[in-house]
């Protein structure tokens, strides 16, 4: 693989692959951390951040709401917290970069804090929806205007009370956004999922020493807790291991090993998915950080076979689903993935689903595009030229499924890749050399 210039890279094809690895930092056990660290009483040290910058933008946010912030090694930072409701008004407009996570999460928190507050965004964040989020923040009592249900976001904190929301779509983002609103308001608040959600919101408050209580798909805050802080290690990014599952599973012979990855099980229907459709998968717990299991997970080509994501799996698999879609384009002539129930892909970074279509089509790929989804036929791959669309997701994928074409592939848009995986196209050139380490 070779770097033809900042935003531009050329993946060459690979044969097999084999190697043990390590992903960054959660992403959304980052987000959380830093969050509830900036809300907490006293100094707490976050062991394994997240260097992407997503992560970056949460930081950067917080240190304009007052906390002070400082790294004391790669991936540890070290945040002095302003206790809850704390917070300072903000000097300038809170930049939330590309970060869909920093401005539902945030708003959360300044719908709390009588200050007035705006928070913007690239421009791809400033063309996602924000409605689900707005409407039980307003009924807590806040103030939010928006870009007819887009950022910028300007937030208008009050005295906050506890409700009782009901989502109509599951959203761990939602549902965070409403329990910090929750812990910071008078009485109690709940939030009743139609599915559940991630639960890195709900274990982060309980490291940090608040009371979560869950019943049925219900999750249930009393406000006006205090938070603890402490060091706290965030594990291995399984949304990111993802991709070496799938490199593994679609490449004859091939086996891939990710140490210290986070094995919530609110996030491991990626790994039934993927022995669904034939892959070796094997997960070994080896320890609890702050409530989060983590472990290992080992990847081997197995008996590849057509399979599908159906609306039921969605809610768990929704950020891992391009990279299914390029193993499911390395698997053999043939094989088909369908998808379905998944519109919300068309507003993530990009619509995933026609920019997934269209550069796993280019590569060769049979791939029909619906409204709420897509059915792909693997045909055999060539090299070609796909455009990421500045969307990190979609680098990671192509660059995959290049591996399996019978010419190079240049894929312009790479460098959004450090949204979340800075060193993404290092690991997979030691992997497809077989030097995982």
């Amino acid at each position: 693989m070779v770097r033809a210039s900042a935003d531009t890279v050329v993946v060459y094809p690979a044969h097999r692959v084999r190697g043990r690895t390590r992903v960054p930092g959660d992403k959304s056990i980052s987000h959380r951390y830093a969050m509830l660290a900036a809300l907490a009483d006293g100094t707490s040290t976050l062991d394994g951040y997240s260097p992407g910058a997503d992560c970056a933008a949460t930081l950067e946010c917080m240190r304009a709401l007052g906390a002070e912030i400082r790294r004391i090694a790669d991936a540890t930072i070290e945040v002095l917290g302003c206790g809850v409701r704390g917070l300072h008004a903000p000097e300038t407009t809170l930049d939330a970069a590309n970060s869909g996570t920093t401005m539902r999460l945030l708003s959360g928190i300044l719908a709390a804090h009588p200050f007035r507050s705006v928070m913007g965004g690239d421009r791809s964040l400033m063309r996602r929806p924000m409605r689900r989020v707005i409407e039980p923040l307003t009924r807590m009592g806040a103030r939010i205007e928006s870009d007819n249900g887009r950022p910028p976001l300007t937030i208008e904190g009050a005295d906050l009370r506890g409700i009782t929301h009901v989502s109509e779509v599951p959203s761990a983002q939602v549902k965070s956004a409403v329990l910090l609103a929750g812990l910071q308001a008078s009485g109690e608040t709940s939030v009743w999922e139609p599915a559940t959600t991630r639960d890195h919101t709900e274990r982060a408050l309980r490291a940090f020493g608040a009371d979560v209580s869950v019943e049925s798909t219900g999750i249930f805050i009393i406000g006006g807790q205090r938070l603890r802080a402490g060091r706290f290690a965030v594990p291995g990014d399984l949304s990111s291991a993802t991709f070496w599952m799938a490199l593994a599973a679609g490449s004859p012979g091939s086996s891939v090993e990710i140490e210290n990855v986070g094995l919530n099980p609110t996030r491991t229907a990626i790994v039934d998915l993927l022995r669904r459709a034939g892959a070796d998968v094997q997960t070994d717990i080896d320890s609890e950080l702050a409530g989060e299991p983590v472990g290992r997970i080992r990847v081997s080509y197995g008996e590849p076979r057509t399979f599908e994501v159906e609306p039921h799996d969605v809610p768990f698999v929704i950020d891992e689903i391009p990279a299914v879609a390029a193993l499911a384009a390395l698997m053999p002539e043939g094989s088909e993935l369908r998808v379905s129930g998944a519109a919300e892909l068309r507003v993530k970074e990009s619509d995933r689903i026609s920019a997934l279509a269209a550069g796993l089509r280019a590569l060769g790929a049979d791939v029909e595009e619906h409204e709420d989804g897509f059915r792909l036929s693997s045909r055999p791959l060539k090299g070609t030229a796909v455009d990421a669309c500045d969307d990190h997701r979609l680098a990671m994928a192509f660059a995959i499924a290049a591996t399996g074409a019978s010419e190079p592939t240049t894929i312009t848009g790479a460098s959004s890749v450090a949204v979340s995986y800075p060193g993404f196209f290092e690991t997979l050139e030691r992997l497809t050399r077989g030097d995982g380490r």
